[in-house]
């Protein structure tokens, strides 16, 4: 697509068939080793989360009617609370996807509320102190699971590790290498472990070319099946605010190329609340079909920015590419044979970098912890998060209870907040003069 010598391709533009099938293949190739991690780091099987990748972002290309340019993988946010109800003795993998089914419908309706009344009117009950704090909770509950992968082999875990930050930091803006630090810090863990004598591929030799993904539906009425409910969906707490960075973060790239190609603006910023919907509908795919939650990427979204391809026909056969290598059977089994001490030094870094995400979060909208109430609100989802994290289980026995950490955490969190607002609206209430807030108008 080109206007003089600008080069590139909106959400609506369909490259010639060559390149939509090579643009749509460096897609999957960038979301390929975080949502592969993913499955491995939660024991689901590869083939469903690919398949269930690629029919995610599909379906979010169809229902935005080509508008968004998003593509979907694993989220790491959800490895804590599914890995602790897929290892407690009431759960497994089946009543974990209950719970990821309802992280779905949570995100779905966040979406239609922001349709009906505004963003800024969510962000009044989900403040970037409440999202912030989970996602730094959500990080470090997992530090001890990616120490104890490690320790199978501090050695090459270390090794792996290193690389990994060398290849993020050293190789950034270098390309689409650039874009691949995990992948190639486990390519060196992987050799070293191949050297080693530490890799068994007898898994790859027993399997078949290709064979069905093994697919399984949730139970829901397993007595379990509320427990996951309670201890996965309230994550989409900290996830919704970073859905809509992606969407911002895109919108802006879009709306740039457009302005040099002289083409309208698409503003897809508006379509907050159809995103969320989407995002919603991808989580149900996967917790339907057998795959952890998923979320749309922004590994993807720097692709997009570094190629200027914003093509949702790319993103599509992207999709379909994903699909069928769910079926490739002995790319599973080559997969599976990935040494845990390489995916527990992988492991140090991502997890990290999920808390510190939360503080950027926090750093990006300015949250003021000289505020009191601001201060109250993270430092209590801390604690109660972080110290839930490090009880039996994950759960915080109370009352006769055992309550899941992070999700009591962002729970109590909300309700704080809920609080501090009932007592602000009052306050200005009783002021001479005090008006009540206009209505926040709604974009989608």
């Amino acid at each position: 697509m080109t206007a003089g010598r600008v080069i590139g391709y909106l959400p609506q533009d369909r490259p010639p068939f060559g390149a939509l099938v090579s643009l749509g293949f460096q897609h999957v190739l960038t979301m390929f080793p975080a949502t592969v991690l993913v499955a491995i780091l939660t024991k689901f099987d590869v083939g469903v989360t690919l398949f269930t990748s690629g029919l995610a972002t599909i379906v979010a290309v169809v229902g935005s009617g080509g508008r968004i340019p998003l593509y979907y993988g694993g989220s790491f946010a959800y490895i804590a609370p599914v890995v602790a109800v897929v290892g407690a003795s009431w759960g497994g993998h089946r009543v974990a996807q209950v719970g990821i089914v309802a992280t779905g419908l949570v995100n779905i309706l966040a979406g239609l509320i922001i349709q009906r009344v505004g963003k800024q009117a969510l962000d009044r009950v989900l403040p970037p102190a409440i999202t912030g704090s989970v996602a730094i909770v959500i990080g470090v509950a997992l530090a001890k699971a990616a120490l104890d992968m490690a320790s199978q082999n501090w050695t090459i875990a270390l090794l792996t590790l290193v690389a990994t930050v060398l290849f993020s930091v050293y190789l950034r803006g270098k390309g689409l290498l650039g874009m691949l630090p995990v992948l190639l810090g486990a390519a060196v863990g992987y050799l070293v472990s191949l050297a080693a004598g530490l890799v068994d591929f007898k898994p790859v030799l027993e399997a078949p070319l290709f064979a069905m993904p093994k697919f399984q539906f949730p139970a829901f009425t397993a007595p379990g099946a509320w427990q996951a409910v309670l201890a996965i969906a309230p994550i989409a707490i900290a996830t919704i605010p970073e859905s809509t960075a992606h969407l911002y973060q895109i919108s802006l790239y879009i709306d740039k190329l457009a302005d040099e190609l002289g083409r309208p603006r698409l503003e897809v910023k508006r379509l907050i609340g159809l995103n969320l919907v989407l995002d919603g509908l991808s989580d149900m795919i996967n917790g339907f079909f057998g795959a952890s939650s998923g979320t749309n990427y922004g590994e993807n979204n720097s692709l997009m920015a570094i190629t200027r391809n914003y093509s949702t026909p790319v993103l599509a056969a992207a999709g379909v590419i994903a699909m069928a290598l769910g079926f490739v059977a002995k790319l599973s089994a080559l997969i599976s044979t990935l040494p845990i001490f390489v995916t527990g030094g992988l492991a140090i870094y991502l997890f990290g970098v999920i808390a510190m995400q939360g503080v950027a979060l926090m750093q990006e909208e300015k949250v003021d912890l000289f505020d009191p109430r601001q201060l109250a609100i993270g430092a209590i989802i801390l604690v109660i998060g972080l110290g839930g994290a490090a009880m039996e289980g994950g759960n915080i026995p109370i009352w006769g209870m055992k309550l899941p950490s992070i999700a009591t955490a962002a729970v109590v969190g909300i309700l704080l907040n809920l609080v501090f607002l009932a007592f602000d609206r009052r306050s200005a209430g009783a002021r001479p003069g005090a008006h009540a807030e206009p209505a926040v108008e709604a974009h989608d």
